[in-house]
């Protein structure tokens, strides 16, 4: 997918936002005077905007309605709820759900001097990360993205899998991401033909997985995998190098400060790459998971990362 496309549509859709849905905010002409600037978009206003300039062939529309955003996706709505993206019904019990993570993701990765302070400021949250039993209690709501990729059950995501060819492997993965999958295989592919060490990481693969149904490790979190939306890429050898949090933390209780230079990075040309087609990289996460990239181009688009 054309992510400048992406962009342009949200930036005009944010425009006009108030004029093309079917149900405004109450505004009376004596609330807001010519002389007054526009309020500045809501998150809920902006996230729902990421969407459907993410997914413009599955969400039909997006509308202030019932006093919040939402979205129109396979004729139901899905409301903004704080983040956790539900329909009516079911909105009764948003408070027994965690938010979906729309989160800032930077364009480029922060230089290392840069997060001292944050990792000094977060140490605590991420000391207490590692505890187990904390994790389990956060529960992600599931229903946008089981319409999404129709994908309530574990048949329901099995029957709509497919292998693709992808730097010399084939993984499994949602048959909606295999075309922008292929672009970032031509992408790298074309690149490695001017840069000998890009072929030589391509060589030194030792594994490249996509569907894999299971819960993020430690949580009760659906994984991204289970919906066949992300691939993870390891070496023949990590060399002593670092490449999931979760893991480092087994031998390292400060795990947040682990430098780059000890962590299992690829090359920038990969990264960007998969950024150019929807995939965002967990090596950018707090909780880094270097391995790791999955399909999130509302999280491109909600932060104006584009081609």
């Amino acid at each position: 997918m054309n992510l400048k496309y992406s962009l342009f549509l949200t930036l005009i859709f944010s425009c006009l936002i108030f004029s093309c849905t079917s149900k405004k905010p109450d505004i009376s002409e004596n609330t807001v005077s010519p002389e007054q600037p526009i309020p500045a978009p809501t998150r809920a206003q902006r996230v729902t905007s990421a969407l459907f300039a993410a997914y413009p062939d599955k969400i039909e529309r997006i509308e202030f309605r019932n006093d919040d955003w939402a979205v129109l996706l396979n004729d139901t709505w899905f409301y903004f709820a704080g983040g956790r993206l539900m329909p009516y019904d079911e909105l009764i019990n948003a408070a027994d759900y965690s938010p979906i993570q729309f989160y800032n993701y930077p364009e480029k990765l922060p230089a290392w001097e840069e997060r001292a302070h944050e990792r000094s400021e977060r140490s605590e949250r991420f000391r207490n990360w590692t505890n187990t039993e904390r994790r389990i209690r956060s529960r992600r709501s599931y229903f946008f993205w089981d319409s999404l990729w129709q994908a309530a059950e574990r048949s329901d995501i099995e029957a709509r899998l497919t292998d693709v060819k992808f730097l010399g492997w084939s993984p499994t993965v949602h048959k909606q991401i295999q075309e922008p999958l292929k672009q970032v295989d031509a992408e790298i592919m074309a690149a490695a033909k001017t840069e000998p060490s890009l072929l030589e990481w391509i060589d030194d693969i030792g594994s490249l997985g996509g569907y894999y149904w299971r819960d993020i490790a430690g949580t009760v979190i659906r994984s991204p995998h289970s919906y066949g939306t992300a691939i993870d890429i390891l070496p023949k050898s990590l060399k002593g190098k670092q490449t999931y949090w979760l893991w480092t933390s087994d031998h390292t209780e400060e795990w947040w400060t682990v430098p780059y230079e000890k962590r299992w990075h690829p090359p920038d040309t990969v990264i960007k790459a998969f950024e150019n087609h929807g995939f965002i990289w967990g090596g950018k996460w707090p909780l880094f998971d270097t391995m790791h990239f999955e399909y999130r181009p509302e999280i491109l688009v909600l932060n104006g990362i584009g081609m």
